[in-house]
């Protein structure tokens, strides 16, 4: 029988998180990107307190940057498409193996030379026991409780653009079979204007058994009625929901981007929440503080990342132990 992966709140032994290598995709923000990532990993490291940092570069030249910006943490060069490593690296459950799942570019939208295989590699460096599993999943899709449970989106699990035609009780089945999940709790769809079609680390996280944080919508945000939605499933379920803040409508060039405080990183020493310059940062940071108050809440600015779609927990992906 397969062990689920450890909650993230567990005692990790080192995390990877993805740096920016590619001028090409992040144009202007590259520098911008670079710098918040290395604020990240540091918040992550808590001068030593935290977890190893293991900085994945794709080139020799990113790698001397990590390096440069990030002298805690080490480096290591792998190369891949783009940072979300959350999806396209292993997940790691219960026992120590490395289940490496199929990655098709979020449904074919970011084909990108690298993402295909990257989670084995690492793995391999690792020495970790590599499982492969024959269906597409990516990590930021899912959120485990340590107990069993796993909340996803309909929108993104059932997309026919990830595994075809296929069902809840198919993605059910598969879900306990190579991650050990014997009870899925589904929402229905996930922020808007989300490229991944909905991946739940965006809109809804567990926070300890059974306890899960959902946001209450601010003033003009586009995805209160997501929200709303989410919070009744759960609480349906049986499952106790923690309201947090949103960080509202937050544009950038024009358009609403998917910008959530959900996105956070549970690490050893410190939680570290993505901050947009919205109304609602500070309390957010408190409220959190509130929730894990055995960790140093750290709010971090995560514009740049934002412009590649994700944020803090998309470019990370924790290593039990």
């Amino acid at each position: 029988m397969t062990s689920a992966p450890p909650p993230e709140w567990a005692r990790h032994k080192a995390v990877w998180i993805g740096f920016p290598s590619h001028p090409e995709l992040w144009q202007d923000d590259l520098d911008q990107a670079r710098e918040e990532v290395a604020a990240f990993a540091r918040a992550v490291h808590a001068d030593g307190r935290g977890e190893k940092v293991l900085l994945v570069a794709a080139d020799a030249e990113a790698g001397v940057a990590a390096g440069e910006l990030a002298p805690f943490a080490d480096v290591v060069v792998e190369p891949f498409g783009d940072i979300w490593l959350r999806d396209t690296a292993a997940i790691i459950t219960g026992d120590g193996t490395a289940r490496d799942f199929a990655f098709n570019g979020w449904g074919g939208k970011y084909d990108l030379p690298g993402d295909d295989d990257i989670g084995a590699r690492l793995a391999r460096r690792r020495n970790k026991r590599i499982v492969p599993c024959d269906w597409v999943l990516e990590g930021g899709a899912i959120d485990g409780d340590g107990t069993g449970l796993v909340v996803t989106t309909e929108q993104c699990l059932l997309n026919p653009n990830r595994n075809g035609l296929i069902g809840k009780a198919e993605i059910a089945e598969r879900l306990e079979r190579d991650l050990g999940f014997d009870r899925v709790l589904w929402l229905g769809d996930g922020l808007l204007n989300d490229h991944t079609d909905g991946h739940v680390d965006n809109l809804a996280r567990f926070i300890g058994e059974g306890r899960l944080a959902i946001p209450v919508a601010a003033d003009n945000d586009p995805n209160w009625q997501v929200y709303q939605l989410a919070a009744d499933r759960a609480r349906a379920f049986g499952v106790s929901v923690v309201p947090v803040p949103s960080p509202g409508r937050v544009m950038r060039d024009d358009e609403i981007v998917p910008a959530s405080y959900m996105n956070f990183y549970i690490g050893n020493a410190s939680v570290v929440v993505p901050i947009y310059g919205a109304p609602d940062d500070d309390v957010a940071v408190r409220e959190f503080q509130a929730l894990f108050p055995d960790h140093k809440v750290i709010g971090l600015r995560a514009d740049a990342i934002l412009t590649g779609g994700g944020s803090f927990h998309c470019i990370s992906q924790q290593i039990p132990g």
